[in-house]
């Protein structure tokens, strides 16, 4: 029998959370642990009030609970060196040291990475000046994408449409320092439609995890700012298990072989933001940790036993991953994400949330809590930009869709957001 703590507050955690519940490692409800959670997370483990960011902490408490393993979920501990301070005190834990999340705590890292070890992705240049920004944008010509270089929580990519936004986000990023100070990756524009792949990593091997596609922005259509993820689904028309698994060869392997190379192996999930352009396929980002919301959509299609990959992942008793075998519901799940009144720009806080029991309720439904609290009478209200993730299982993309929709209705809360196209493109090609 195995305990774990799960670091993180969100719906991505809250889905960690209930695929490791599925583990026959994890028998007793005392076995699962997470700080600090969130009240849908303390539904289904014991929850710790310890701040993702609080290193020393995490590591005291993790000592104190005697877990067998520490899955972390969030960037932000993993580029601040939690695994580090967990492996230095003897306690193993799912993801990648400092020197490796740099992957996603820098893009400009990312890039040179990239381009070492021989992964298509995007032309680019790194800045650090409005005018500099400014002639590579002029170069590449409109439209043209910039990077915020550091940890923006999904919101410092903007798809400049022309001169004056170019100009206002390099302003906004570089000189009013918006997301802090840091560098700004101008990056070609590439067309084609974006594919979320994800892969589980031992420091030498990568192995792929069922594919997804995401929705970033705010709006029906794609319109409007990017988001953390509006929706997700899983899997994709046209990228089967062979197809996905040659993906992963092309983009995941030859960065876990750079990475090694470099003295600083790569553990835990690499997550591969792609675009499928008519060159091919090229790497748009990476992210050194489960995807948000791609994780609630593709989690609750995994039937392998989770804890068991973590520990390969991890090393735990010398496991690799070269023995592991994935299994798949063959069904498909599509997530819907309800978004508080302001979101992306802020976010709502304390509006009472209604309905979630209902949802819930409903056959082959999972609500995950992503940002909800308990005011002092203990009614559930909202506590984030993204709210509540609700996800339907279905024997296709028009019934998970629908199943998903009629949960994600049942639920209500004052200016409540959900795009309404989230796995349309799914059901028209399926």
């Amino acid at each position: 029998m195995a305990k774990v703590l799960v670091v993180g507050a969100g719906g991505r955690e809250h889905a960690i959370v209930r695929a490791l519940a599925r583990s026959p490692q994890v028998e007793a409800p005392g076995d699962l642990h997470a700080a600090p959670g969130n009240p849908g997370i303390a539904e289904d483990a014991t929850v710790h009030d310890v701040a993702v960011d609080d290193v020393p902490a995490l590591v005291a408490l993790a000592r104190e609970l005697g877990v067998d393993l520490v899955a972390v979920g969030p960037e932000v501990p993993l580029v601040a060196g939690l695994v580090d301070a967990l492996q230095d005190a003897g306690i193993a834990a799912f993801g990648p040291t400092a020197a490796a999340a740099r992957l996603e705590g820098s893009k400009a890292f990312a890039k040179e990475v990239m381009i070492a070890a021989g992964v298509p992705t995007a032309g680019h240049e790194t800045v650090t000046s409005v005018d500099a920004g400014m002639a590579v944008a002029t170069s590449f010509g409109f439209p043209v994408v910039l990077k915020y270089d550091g940890l923006a929580a999904g919101k410092g990519v903007v798809i400049a449409q022309d001169e004056d936004e170019a100009r206002a986000t390099l302003v906004d990023m570089l000189e009013d320092q918006r997301f802090g100070d840091a560098a700004v990756v101008v990056e070609e524009f590439l067309d084609g439609e974006e594919l979320s792949l994800l892969a589980v990593c031992d420091g030498e091997r990568a192995v792929a995890l069922a594919p997804a596609q995401d929705y970033k922005r705010i709006f029906d259509g794609d319109e409007g700012p990017n988001t953390g993820g509006m929706g997700s689904y899983s899997p994709v028309v046209g990228i089967d298990g062979e197809r996905a698994a040659q993906i992963s060869a092309d983009v995941h392997q030859p960065i876990v072989e750079e990475l090694a190379r470099r003295g600083t192996p790569f553990r835990g999930v690499l997550y591969a933001g792609l675009m499928l352009t008519a060159e091919g396929v090229k790497v748009l980002e990476y992210n050194t940790r489960f995807g948000d919301p791609e994780t609630q959509a593709v989690l609750p299609r995994l039937r392998s036993d989770l804890l068991e990959l973590m520990q390969a992942s991890a090393g735990v008793d010398g496991a690799t991953l070269d023995a592991v075998t994935l299994a798949w519901d063959p069904r498909w799940a599509v997530t819907v994400v309800l978004a508080s009144a302001g979101y992306p720009a802020s976010a709502s806080k304390g509006d009472r949330i209604t309905g979630v029991e209902r949802a819930a309720e409903r056959e082959a439904v999972e609500v995950t809590h992503a940002g909800t609290a308990r005011d002092a009478d203990g009614t559930l209200v909202t506590a984030g930009g993204r709210v509540l993730n609700v996800t339907a299982l279905g024997d296709a993309p028009v019934d998970a869709r629908a199943e998903a929709y009629a949960a994600a209705d049942a639920i209500g809360f004052d200016g409540r957001q959900l795009r309404r196209d989230v796995a349309l493109r799914a059901v028209e090609r399926y």
